[in-house]
Formats: structure tokens, C-alpha cells, sequence
């Protein structure tokens, strides 16, 4: 698509949204709004005329809800979708569900009465309109697909001085979903940034909780890090580890973003170098930009052990490529191999306190 605009359509039943996405996307050098649809049955014959780059997808429409239509699109003619949602517990849920059908990315409802942050949206639009039109899309599992295998409990994996520490965007949310997937329920404990707004983390790690073997929450600020469960980074909070004594406890703050992100990779791979070192195995999984780089390039010079998504199973591979660049990252491997890799490492060094 070099030199070529990205081709956008826009589906949304709310004439004044479709006019304020048409309005960002036209000024925008390398983009053109191809046009706009107030609903599915719409949209169908304008995708199939226009041929879009990207659609940008409300949820709540009329005649066909915005799930339907994104699961007969992505098993009909999959197409990079960034989803329009309301930043609400229903709308978690419905965007989590998305991005499980195949949805790249989302991004919020624009506010009718923005006076002032309109051009803060329209950036973080169309940077994920970019991001969606360079990204790998593939059609989803089936609802019954089995996941990884992991291994079998009492493999002597549960360490209070071990941690495994992940990081991902854009993508991250289904990539996550399976790394856990292949962790037994005596894993060493699992610390996780994914980049996400306040009120989506909480309905995030419940799916994750009911999908895999490790109990899966929201990490809380002080509470002790126990092997067998993974906490997720709150959205709008950094999530940190430090120590406490001879345990690893979370440390949950809502200073100012870091690489333009809260919560940050950053934050969380630092921490880490700081103070689990060698204890620790790091993971970069899909994302957008660098967030993370130079800090699990500490992790590794701190004795840490590091792995990156592949480039072949990442629907955006910049963040792992930035890692891989640092000279941060020990094995790139594909998404379905990291964890068994990484329970291999864990194995081996099961009997001494350090990896």
C-alpha cells in the first residue's frame, strides 16, 4: 500500500459520528473515507464496491448488531476492523467479544460535546487505522477450538522468587489469551501490561480467568504476587513489582503515561530489572510502537530471560520488532511456542533460585 491512501469505510448508525470520522479521516494526508454506512445491510454493498483498506465498526446498530457483522465479515471477507465502542462494562464486554471474532483494535465513541480533545482522538484514530491497515488478519478459531496443552501439575514450577513478566498491544488481548492458556495452575506467578482504558481490564480478566488454569484478576496495589495466578495491569494505572520482605508484591500508581501509555510495558519491564533480575522471564507479544524496548533490554542486562513474538503470529509486530532491535530479546518464536519455551526455562532452573 506504499504511496497509496488508506481506503477507510466507516459503519455507524449516528449520522453526526459518521460525519466527525469522515471529517478526522479526509484531513489526514494518508487516508480517505471512502464512505459511510448507518447500518450492516448498508455496509455490506459499500465494502463490496469500495474494496476498503480498513472499516471502522459501531456495535450498537440497527437491522444487524455489529458482532453479526463482524463474524460474517471476518469468515467472508476478512478485513482489518477497528471497532467504535463505548467505554462501559457492557462495552467492554461487547469489545472484548470483537476482538475475539477478529477485530484489530478499538477505540472510543467520539464525545459530541469534545471541545477542546478532538484532535487528542483524532490522533489515537488514525494512528490505530494505520496501525490496522499494516496488520496480519485472520479469520477466528472456532468457539470449541482446543488450546495449548499445557503441562501437568507438579512439574515443581511454583517458586516464590520466580515471575514471568508480559507485555503487548495491539492484538494482545487474544495473544494473551492463549500464552495463558498453555501455563499450569502451579506456574510461577504472571504479570501482565496490556494497553487499555480504565473499566475494559476488570472484564478482561474475567474472560481470561474462566479460559485457562491460572486464576487471572486485577492486579491491586500491595497485594502479594502468588504462583498460580496471573494479575493484569488496571487500565489508566502502570503496574509495577517490588519487593516486600521475601515476597514480590504489585505496586498499582497513576503517575503520568510513559511512551503516551498508562499502563506501560516500560513501567513494568523496569521494575523488574530492578528488582527480580535473573528471576525473571520476560515476554513482548503483539503491539503497536516501541513501548517497552529499552526497559526489557535492563530486564535481559539484569539476568532476566527473554522471549519476543514472531513476526508470522503478531497482528502488529512493533513492538516485538523494537524489542528484537534493542538487543533485548533471547528467542523470537511463535505465539503457540512461548510458553511451553518458557516452562522449559522455569523447569530447568526449578531447583536453584535463579534462572
Amino acid at each position: 500500500m506504499s504511496g497509496a491512501r488508506i481506503r477507510v469505510a466507516i459503519v455507524d448508525d449516528s449520522a453526526l459520528v459518521r460525519a466527525m470520522l469522515t471529517q478526522i479521516i479526509n484531513s489526514q494526508p494518508d487516508m480517505q473515507a471512502v464512505g459511510a454506512a448507518p447500518d450492516p445491510i448498508v455496509a455490506r454493498e459499500l465494502i463490496r464496491s469500495q474494496n476498503p483498506d480498513v472499516v471502522t465498526l459501531d456495535v450498537e446498530m440497527p437491522r444487524m448488531d455489529g458482532l453479526e457483522f463482524l463474524e460474517k465479515l471476518m469468515r467472508l471477507r476478512p478485513t482489518p476492523v477497528v471497532m467504535v465502542s463505548t467505554l462501559t462494562e457492557r462495552g467492554a464486554e461487547t469489545t472484548l467479544r470483537a476482538l475475539e471474532l477478529g477485530a484489530v483494535d478499538y477505540v472510543s465513541k467520539p464525545k459530541v460535546d469534545i471541545v477542546n480533545g478532538l484532535s487528542g482522538y483524532a490522533e489515537e484514530l488514525c494512528e490505530k487505522i494505520r496501525a490496522a491497515s499494516r496488520a496480519t488478519v485472520r479469520s477466528p478459531r472456532p468457539s470449541g477450538a482446543a488450546r495449548p496443552a499445557a503441562p501437568r501439575a507438579g512439574m515443581r514450577l511454583a517458586s516464590t522468587e520466580k515471575l514471568v513478566l508480559v507485555g503487548a498491544s495491539t492484538g494482545g488481548t487474544e495473544a494473551i489469551r492463549e500464552l495463558l492458556g498453555g501455563f499450569p495452575p502451579d506456574a510461577p506467578a504472571i504479570v501482565i501490561t496490556q494497553h487499555m482504558p480504565a473499566g475494559f481490564t476488570r472484564s478482561f480478566a474475567l474472560r481470561l480467568n474462566d479460559h485457562c488454569k491460572l486464576k487471572v484478576s486485577e492486579a491491586a496495589d500491595g497485594e502479594r504476587l502468588l504462583p498460580g495466578h496471573a494479575y493484569i495491569a488496571p487500565g489508566d494505572h502502570h503496574l509495577a513489582v517490588k519487593r516486600s520482605g521475601a515476597n514480590y508484591v504489585a505496586s498499582v500508581t497513576d503517575g503520568p503515561p510513559v511512551n503516551r501509555h498508562r499502563p506501560s510495558v516500560e513501567v513494568l519491564f523496569r521494575s523488574g530489572a530492578a528488582c527480580v533480575g535473573p528471576n525473571a522471564i520476560g515476554i513482548m507479544l503483539t503491539g503497536m510502537g516501541r513501548d517497552g524496548a529499552t526497559a526489557m533490554r535492563e530486564l535481559r542486562d539484569a539476568g532476566a530471560y527473554n522471549f519476543a513474538q514472531d513476526e508470522a503470529s503478531c497482528v502488529v509486530f512493533g513492538m516485538p520488532k523494537e524489542a528484537i532491535a534493542a538487543g533485548a530479546v533471547h528467542e523470537v518464536l511463535p505465539l503457540q511456542a512461548i510458553a511451553g519455551r518458557a516452562l522449559a526455562r522455569l523447569v530447568s532452573s526449578s531447583a536453584g533460585n535463579r534462572i
